[in-house]
Formats: structure tokens, C-alpha cells, sequence
């Protein structure tokens, strides 16, 4: 375990800044680092090293940040408040509005904007309704919660498969959507989605404090001063609002909220005033070496990050599991 509090996140931000020189470094095209270097200082003569680097590679890292960050933080926050080690963004059934959404965008054949735009709303929808049945006695409950958001996702689930039975050519776009992958979404997808995950990952971290008093119990933390309601609801909301923001441009990719933040309690304690900043850092460097796998083992053709995702992730959370890693948690 990271004994030492005050290098940890600076060490960690030197290994994210490491991890996105290699996701610009690697890839079908060879491109030296002087090249890479001179590119983003605006120093570069070299226009075809200019346009893989500004307007493939470097968005398509940033995305790969924004969404392991979001991701994990938003896994780490869930996982207090609904007080499951097992719980993950998409347990309470955003990501199944969001690819409901996705899928009857494929049906009427709209653009990848209009994908975005319906898978968002779906996700928006659902956000909605898991709030209102979550609800007991004014507050929400995470027992509540957790069964209105299974119920709901398993009941969109049937409904995204009855309508994969309709489509033709769109199927395969539908089947990546459901695994996950970075690649359908446009360059301009970063520009929305960076901001928001820092945001909310921000907004989330600042309450790390109180989450560690919500682990206690409600009643407990209700006695030592929390309005233990407010903290549910705001980071209910702003939490799904995220994961609804990242299903609708990059689908479903797995296992990140859920083996990320375990293994930043394996390294930096069971303090969230540490783990959830930790587990931003931590889910961006792991989704952007996922995604740098994906498109680079078998150049020029590429795996969808969430499949690697999920081939690297179930193995090493089975680990993770046996050493439980995840006592203390609950």
C-alpha cells in the first residue's frame, strides 16, 4: 500500500502524462516522438504527422481519459453510497436506457449525432425514473435504488434485443455499441465529454469526505451531521448524468468502474479522500493503455476497448476477489 499522502497524485499524474505520450506514439502509422513532439508544441512541417496526431490520436486519447476517468470515479462514489464492493456504473441501469436509445437510433437510421442524441436521452430518461421509484420515506434507498435500477436495465435489456432482431446492416454497429469501443465516436466527442468528466469526477472528489462518514451507515452519518438525502441525490445525479454522457459515445465498456477503484483501495487505503481522486488517474491510464492495445495488436484492423477491457479485467478483479481486497468497503 502507497504509504505516503502527499506524492501520490502528483506520481500519478506523471504516469497519466507518460500513458497518453504512448497512446500518441503508438499506432499503424509510425511516428517518431521528436515528430510528436513538434506537433503539439506547433513547431511540426510535417502536415500528414499533424492530422493523425491532432485529429485522430490525440482526441481519441483524451476521450479514452475522460470516459476510464468518469468511469471510475463514478464506480468508486456508487460503491459508498449504495455501500456493495460490487457495485459499477452501470447496475442501476443508465448504460441499458443509453443503448435502448443507441439501438433505435440504428433502427431509423439517423446519423452518429442522432445516436448520441437518442442514446443520451435514453440514459436521461432512465436517470429519471430509477430516481422517482428509488425514493423512500423522501430519501433515497439503496436497497430501493439498486432493485429499481436491476428491473428497469433488465427490462430495456429485452427491449434492445427484440429490436437487434430487426436490424440489418446497422447490427454490426449495435453489437460494438453493446461491447464498447471508442472508434465510433466523433473527434468533437472530447470536447464535451473531457469537461464533464473533470467536472463531475471534481464535484465527486470534493465530497470524498462525507463518503467516508455514508460508509458508516445512514443513521450513523445522520448523527454526525450529514444530510445523508442531499449527498445521495446529488451524486446520484451527477454521477448518471456522466455515465449517460459517456454510453452515448462510446456504448458500454466494462469492468473500469468496477476493478478500478478495488484496486486503488489496494494501493492507496480505504480512504475515499484518496481513493476516488486516485481512481481518475488510475481509469484514465488503464482505459487509454486498453484502447492503445486494441488498435495496435492486430494493426491495421482493431479490437473494441470494451472487449479488452472485460479479457483483462475479469481475471485480474477474480484476483482481486480472492485476496479480498474489497473488506472494508461494506
Amino acid at each position: 500500500m502507497w504509504k505516503d499522502d502527499t506524492y501520490f497524485l502528483p506520481v500519478l499524474f506523471l504516469l497519466l502524462i507518460a500513458t497518453i505520450f504512448l497512446g500518441l506514439l503508438s499506432g499503424s502509422v509510425t511516428i517518431t516522438p521528436s515528430e510528436i513532439f513538434k506537433v503539439i508544441s506547433g513547431t511540426s512541417q510535417n502536415s500528414t504527422a499533424q492530422g493523425i496526431i491532432l485529429d485522430i490520436r490525440l482526441p481519441r486519447v483524451l476521450l479514452a481519459l475522460a470516459i476510464g476517468g468518469g468511469l471510475s470515479v463514478v464506480g468508486a462514489v456508487f460503491q459508498a453510497i449504495l455501500r456493495n464492493p460490487l457495485a459499477e456504473p452501470y447496475i442501476l441501469g443508465i448504460s441499458s436506457g443509453g443503448t435502448f436509445g443507441a439501438v433505435l437510433s440504428f433502427l431509423l437510421g439517423l446519423s452518429l449525432v442522432g445516436t448520441q442524441i437518442f442514446a443520451f436521452t435514453g440514459a436521461f430518461l432512465v436517470v429519471i425514473l430509477v430516481y422517482s421509484l428509488g425514493k423512500r420515506f423522501g430519501e433515497l434507498d439503496p436497497n430501493t435504488l439498486l432493485l429499481s435500477g436491476v428491473m428497469i436495465g433488465a427490462f430495456f435489456s429485452a427491449a434492445i434485443l427484440l429490436m437487434m432482431t430487426m436490424l440489418d446492416h446497422s447490427l454490426r454497429n449495435a453489437v460494438f455499441w453493446l461491447i464498447g469501443n471508442i472508434s465510433l465516436a466523433t473527434p468533437g466527442s472530447v470536447y464535451y465529454i473531457l469537461p464533464v468528466s473533470i467536472i463531475v469526477s471534481l464535484l465527486l472528489a470534493l465530497n470524498s469526505h462525507k463518503y467516508n462518514l455514508i460508509t458508516l451507515g445512514s443513521e450513523e452519518a445522520k448523527h454526525l451531521g450529514l444530510d445523508t438525502g442531499r449527498l445521495k441525490a446529488i451524486t446520484y445525479i451527477s454521477g448518471s448524468l456522466l455515465i449517460g454522457a459517456v454510453v452515448s459515445v462510446s456504448g458500454i465498456i466494462g469492468f473500469v468502474g468496477l476493478l478500478v477503484p478495488h484496486v486503488c483501495r489496494m494501493l492507496f487505503g480505504l480512504d475515499n479522500r484518496k481513493t476516488i481522486p486516485a481512481s481518475f488517474f488510475v481509469g484514465g491510464i488503464y482505459l487509454i493503455l486498453a484502447d492503445t492495445i486494441g488498435r495496435t495488436i492486430i494493426s491495421p484492423a482493431e479490437i473494441p476497448v470494451g472487449a479488452v477491457t472485460a479479457l483483462i479485467g475479469a481475471p485480474v478483479f477474480i484476483y482481486l476477489l480472492k485476496r479480498k481486497i474489497y473488506h472494508g468497503v461494506i
